[in-house]
């Protein structure tokens, strides 16, 4: 079986100059962990997770004890805050590649790119354990 057979297609990207208010919002609205950094071409350039966003925004956001400076934490760009390091697979790449990936790597997501770089679709570890159960994707990365 392929990484193409079982990868989330349904892709939320962001570019690098978007502000982190963009990302927070697209996180609390959807149930996605990753999102993609495309550039103008729509090549992949880097992965945003929710714990990255988690890191880079102020403790203090949306309490009453929040600050100009902590709201200002959500002006930060994309490009400030993403992994670039991207280690990614091809749609026909086998599953058990991708398993070795996130064993070797401690990643928790393998963007899915065409022979052009650009994204077209995403694996996270939940989508191999879905397949490992005899589910197909039920929800997105």
């Amino acid at each position: 079986m392929d990484v193409g057979d079982i990868m989330t297609t349904r892709l939320v990207t962001v570019e690098m100059d978007d502000r982190l208010d963009v990302v927070k919002q697209i996180f609390d609205t959807l149930k996605f962990h990753h999102l993609l950094v495309i550039d103008e071409r729509k090549k992949l350039t880097g992965v945003v997770s929710d714990r990255d966003l988690l890191k880079a925004l102020s403790p203090q956001l949306g309490s009453a004890a929040e600050t100009a400076r902590d709201a200002a934490t959500l002006n930060k760009r994309v490009h400030q805050i993403m992994s670039r390091k991207l280690l990614t697979l091809h749609p026909r790449a086998a599953v058990a590649d991708a398993v070795q990936m996130f064993l070797e790597h401690r990643i928790s997501c393998i963007p899915i790119v065409n022979e052009e770089f650009k994204p077209v679709g995403i694996l996270s570890w939940r989508d191999v354990m879905k397949l490992m159960l005899g589910k197909r994707k039920l929800d997105s990365g």
